[in-house]
């Protein structure tokens, strides 16, 4: 609406210019126009932001935190390896998260993952690990300096969970608290250079500001994203070569193959000719080491110099026995063939192999000790902290060939199996017997006692149920209508044997398979079946194995906890 006052519009129109009184100079008009719009440019505020958005603040924010939470890691990767790789803040959180995990979670990260369940931890830990930290950059603009509490809260954390590991050191705490240092100095430096650039935003309220480059938004924007992407990749990229770049392992590993393993004075049975069907498909009879499964508990493989690797018996005995490495080598040495299972596995499942371990027979050095009549476990435990309870008579039975293996395949342990001592019991699930890096026999009993897995509600014993694999045809997988066709697998159940094993079509009758030879009873045994002859559709395919005591394996199924899973392993195919 106009403000012109009314009398002087009336003014206006009466108004009229004689013939040839001046007129304005040809463009004036415009001129005037342009100087009228400046003058209201000058005079009235731009319409543009005095801050950054909030998103783009939050965003900013969340970035430095997670560069910090990067530099955290970076850091104390960096003096963990200095460390000789102990205190490691990452594998000492990952283990107690390990530890206070309920059952069904490791069940599930297993049934999930398989032998992948530690790569798939620390990608879940590196996820969580990114929220938190850049929740923490969020807080640190908005309520500082509660930002730096959460990293000094999670700095406590990594301390507590560092320091109660078993064997840790005085110094192990170090990289935690040099780790967090470097991120609250991060965090404080990012805020810093984001809210230069946010101030320098503010600023930016009239045209003039925008031209002057020095301290302009756009200069503070580079030099932030710069700042952030440069520290962020840096730190990324010498934290993982720091984990992954291991010099205590490099060392382990140069010290195990200095070593050289002695001629055993009892050797295996060769395997036969007749150990191996030569089926397309079929599990090879000894499983190589690079290949064979790997499940416990440690997130970062032990390295255990066997220069300085002692073993002591104690508990409930006559006399304490501790031997070296040396000691153990110098011992007269046995092969023996044995298959391996794990309690996680699944009817079907692959974590099993089969391997000649070269050792010293357990019950030797318990005779050594002593035990007490009323004794009647023994509870092992690893350098790492983890306790296996393993029924004393099984261990010394002269039957079970349970040994303290140093060598595997022909070549001493690799690190990952237990170099420089694991044990190994024919006949037992791997959580009762099996100990990896081991350090410490203790006799004892089981009411006084129990091992790892137990109060995780698993069974105090653990023999290994019989069980069969379909190894070929594959599940899902596609076969020629008309033409013969093998169905092959194994069967295992070590220290009892297996004499049979049983093929169904569909729901037809149960025909036997020829099964091939084997070292021991303490080894699977191949199997095939070489002339079914599929009709066209789809067809299940179902095992089951009969033991050498003539127990046919059960078809109730059940889940690996408390002590093994069992049922018939089927598989369907279809016929084209």
């Amino acid at each position: 609406m106009s403000t012109e006052d009314p009398d002087q519009r009336d003014a206006a129109r009466h108004h009229r210019p004689a013939p040839g009184a001046d007129r304005p100079a040809p463009g004036a008009d415009r001129r005037a126009s342009g100087t009228a719009i400046a003058a209201s440019l000058a005079a009235e505020p731009v319409d543009r932001p005095l801050h950054l958005p909030d998103r783009t603040r939050t965003i900013a924010a969340a970035a430095v935190g997670l560069v910090a939470g990067i530099v955290f890691l970076a850091v104390a990767e960096i003096v963990a390896l200095l460390l000789d790789g102990a205190g490691s803040p990452l594998v000492a959180v990952g283990s107690a998260a390990i530890d206070l995990a309920p059952r069904w979670v490791k069940d599930l990260m297993v049934t999930l993952f398989g032998t992948g369940d530690k790569a798939a931890l620390f990608v879940l830990m590196a996820v969580l690990l990114a929220l938190i930290t850049a929740a923490a950059g969020v807080l640190e603009r908005r309520r500082p300096p509660f930002g730096t509490v959460v990293f000094a809260i999670g700095g406590v954390i990594a301390l507590v969970a560092v320091m109660t590991r078993s064997g840790s050191g005085s110094l192990d705490g170090a990289p935690s608290v040099v780790g967090v240092l470097a991120a609250v100095v991060t965090l404080r430096l990012g805020m810093q250079r984001f809210r230069r650039w946010d101030a320098a935003a503010e600023q930016d309220a009239t045209p003039t500001a925008a031209s002057t480059m020095t301290g302009s938004p756009e200069v503070q924007r580079r030099a932030f994203l710069g700042w952030t992407l440069t520290l962020g990749v840096t730190a990324l990229v010498v934290g993982a070569g720091a984990r992954v770049v291991d010099a205590a392992s490099s060392a382990a590993a140069a010290v195990k193959r200095a070593v050289h393993l002695p001629t055993p004075t009892v050797h295996e049975r060769a395997v036969p000719a007749g150990a191996s069907l030569g089926v397309h498909g079929i599990t090879s009879y000894v499983t190589p080491n690079a290949e064979f499964y790997r499940i416990d508990t440690a997130l970062r493989v032990p390295s255990v110099d066997p220069d300085t690797w002692k073993l002591r018996i104690t508990g409930m005995v006559d006399h304490e026995v501790e031997i070296s490495f040396a000691d153990l080598l110098a011992r007269p040495l046995e092969e023996h063939m044995a298959t391996m299972s794990c309690v996680s596995n699944e009817v079907g499942g692959d974590l099993i192999g089969n391997a000649l371990w070269l050792g010293y027979p357990i019950r030797h050095l318990l005779a050594e000790a002593g035990p007490h009549a009323s004794a009647d476990m023994v509870l092992s435990r690893s350098v790492d902290g983890f306790t296996a309870g393993t029924p004393l008579d099984v261990l010394q039975d002269a039957g079970t060939d349970a040994i303290l293996a140093v060598g595997m395949n022909g070549e001493p342990l690799p690190a990952e199996h237990g170099f420089p001592v694991r044990m190994v019991v024919p006949g037992l699930y791997g959580y009762v017997s099996a100990t990896k890096w081991v350090t410490e026999l203790t006799v004892t009993r089981f009411a006084d006692a129990e091992g790892y897995w137990t109060p995780r509600g698993w069974s105090a014993h653990g023999p290994v149920k019989l069980e069969s694999r379909i190894d070929t045809p594959r599940s899902g997988g596609t076969v020629r209508a008309g033409e013969r066709v093998a169905v092959a697998g194994v069967a295992w159940q070590p220290h009892t044997g297996v004499r049979g094993v049983q093929v169904r079509v569909d729901d037809g009758a149960w025909r036997d398979a020829e099964l091939a030879d084997s070292v021991s009873a303490d080894t699977w045994r191949q199997w095939v079946l070489r002339d079914w002859t599929p009709t066209h559709g789809p067809h299940t395919l179902t095992v089951r194995a009969i033991s050498a005591d003539g127990t046919v394996q059960t078809s109730v199924e059940r889940a690996p906890a408390p002590n093994g899973a069992s049922g018939w392993h089927s598989v369907g195919v279809t016929a084209s």
